[in-house]
């Protein structure tokens, strides 16, 4: 490599912009903290959540960046325009389709499947989180890597004392006693994610308290619940730094979305928690480690009582342990790091 190629390749400032989903932070920090890693390698990282105004900004900013990454799906249709002006475009595909299919028109989830067609084909390189996208993300890309979604590992597994004491006293604020079992969802409040259903269960877990922490179009359902029952406690969204705090006072967390790559299962598991989830694709993925179950009140209330009784599971966590955010990153930096090299 020469010294050129050096100074090109992060070691000394490669610059990227990433546009991601135009989220709360405290609700999407997956890119988030990939990004703090690669900056620790060197890479300068701009976040941007994906507007039309962000876009409208980065195209005017076009010469301030190396290369630029785009989360699906907003995210990659804006760094095509910036790809179509120039500069190098890494897709990060993290939502398979399906997901987009299950919820919108059909119309409108075929133009956008197209619309991602495209952005592959034009990409100089398609990071890819899901094996189900794996056939289509070859055809289409010219090249692509499989990657995984992380998890701040050490944050969760070994929390910080004051963050733990923090959500102790704010659980306690809400009714929540040290000796209550607590089982706990964090996440989108959505009915993709039957928070209905799980809110329904409580009604047969008369010795547990169930804490809440997120945001939704459900938001006033689960309001409302807190309001007429006891045993539930919502804390509306959190700060993602704090989230561990309330996971280390908790007994079980739970996750009713049909997918085997969610964030929030590997931060239960790296916590120590007992595991439910949805039965379905992750099944194959987690197979003895979690406590699977369709999403109805009865089924989820089983789950619960069953995962709260196994042991913990530290073969589980070593598992976890493999998708820690910095081995996550390194697969970025090498694909950062090799397109910017090759358009030097």
């Amino acid at each position: 490599m020469t010294a050129t190629d050096a100074d090109r390749s992060g070691d000394v400032g490669l610059r990227v912009l990433w546009l991601t989903p135009d989220k709360p932070t405290d609700i999407s920090v997956g890119r988030r903290r990939i990004a703090e890693h690669l900056r620790r390698e060197g890479i300068d990282v701009t976040l941007r959540g994906t507007t039309l105004r962000t876009v409208l900004t980065a195209l005017r900013e076009r010469g301030e960046y190396d290369v630029v990454v785009g989360t699906t799906r907003a995210g990659a249709f804006g760094g095509v325009a910036l790809k179509l002006l120039g500069i190098p475009l890494v897709v990060d595909h993290v939502d398979p389709i399906r997901q987009f299919a299950d919820t919108h028109p059909q119309p409108l989830a075929l133009a956008v499947r197209l619309a991602e067609n495209a952005a592959f084909a034009l990409a100089d390189h398609t990071l890819y989180v899901y094996e189900e996208e794996h056939a289509r993300v070859r055809r289409y890309a010219r090249a692509a890597t499989e990657t995984d979604l992380g998890v701040a590992y050490d944050r969760f597994a070994d929390p910080d004392p004051g963050v733990v004491e923090h959500a102790r006293d704010r659980l306690a604020a809400a009714g929540v006693g040290s000796d209550d079992r607590v089982v706990i969802y964090v996440g989108g409040l959505e009915p993709i994610y039957h928070v209905a259903e799980l809110l329904a269960a409580m009604s047969r877990l008369d010795d547990w308290r169930l804490v809440v922490l997120g945001t939704g179009s459900l938001e006033g359902v689960v309001e409302r619940a807190t309001n007429e029952r006891e045993s539930v406690v919502f804390l509306g969204t959190v700060d993602h730094d704090a989230v561990p705090g309330y996971l280390h006072v908790a007994d079980v967390g739970v996750s009713l979305v049909d997918d085997p790559h969610t964030l929030k299962v590997l931060e239960y598991a790296a916590a120590g928690l007992g595991v439910v989830q949805a039965r379905g694709r992750a099944e194959e993925r987690f197979e003895e480690y979690v406590t699977f179950c369709e999403p109805t009140p009865a089924a989820i209330a089983r789950a619960v009582r069953e995962a709260s009784e196994r042991e913990r599971d530290e073969e589980f966590r070593e598992f976890v342990r493999e998708f820690d955010y910095e081995r996550v990153a390194a697969s970025y930096a090498a694909v950062l790091s090799e397109i910017a090299i090759r358009d030097a």
